[in-house]
């Protein structure tokens, strides 16, 4: 029995930098400070990025001032994803890799996404995709940390299916070195997608098993998961 896991943003679908504008919004909002316009967000947890605009502001960060930006973040996300014009891309294969995975009988189909749980499912849903078609998830609604939530989801598939599931039957699948490395805490194995930022020589020397240009070739995909 498999694990699979994947990443969202970059990997699965791309909302035209909707999360950005509305983490931006919330943290001025909520904060009233001017976030860093280039800072990265691929790879980080929701979470993580607003401790880190609230401690380069001098702001002592809490869990409490986390929650009230992400809460605030929801909301505009909502708003940047209903705006008129807007369109959340799919990249290419994902609809048929999730049709293909979601009929095995050894697989269990998952997410391990830095945004929170509810972020999570306004994405998945401006792309036409159903967040139920994923029976086990890890956010960074469970921790900002990213390296905390393989184990997250192993233990979740773990109660779903009534079995354990080892580490290594754990299978990632994200779009940056973050995702490549937050399993191997628990021996999971990572596939990295190049649909973003990365390269496919940049995932694989940040340790994935196997790293493709997309997801297009879904048969090539499957036997990568399963081999």
């Amino acid at each position: 029995m498999k694990l699979v896991c994947f990443d969202i943003d970059g990997t699965l679908i791309w909302t035209d930098g909707a999360g950005r504008r509305a983490i931006h919004r919330a943290v001025g909002e909520v904060l009233s400070i001017e976030p860093v316009a280039n800072f990265r967000f691929d790879g980080r947890t929701d979470g993580e990025i607003v401790l880190r605009f609230a401690a380069g502001a001098g702001l002592a960060p809490d869990a409490e001032l986390m929650d009230r930006v992400l809460a605030r973040y929801v909301v505009n996300l909502e708003d940047e994803l209903g705006k008129p014009g807007h369109a959340t891309k799919v990249y290419p294969g994902v609809r048929e890799l999730l049709d293909v995975l979601e009929l095995r009988a050894d697989c269990v189909l998952g997410l391990l996404t830095g945004n929170v749980i509810a972020g999570a499912r306004l994405k998945l849903r401006s792309a036409g995709i159903e967040p139920g078609r994923f029976r086990v998830g890890a956010f960074g609604s469970d921790s900002h940390v990213r390296d905390e939530l393989p184990a997250v989801a192993q233990a979740r598939a773990g109660e779903v299916t009534g079995r354990p599931i080892a580490g290594a039957d754990v299978v990632i699948i994200g779009d940056t070195p973050a995702d490549v490395r937050c399993g191997r805490g628990i021996g999971a194995r990572a596939i990295g997608v190049a649909t973003a930022s990365y390269s496919v020589e940049q995932l694989v020397e940040a340790g994935a098993h196997a790293a493709l240009a997309d997801l297009s070739d879904v048969e090539a995909v499957v036997e990568t998961i399963f081999k």
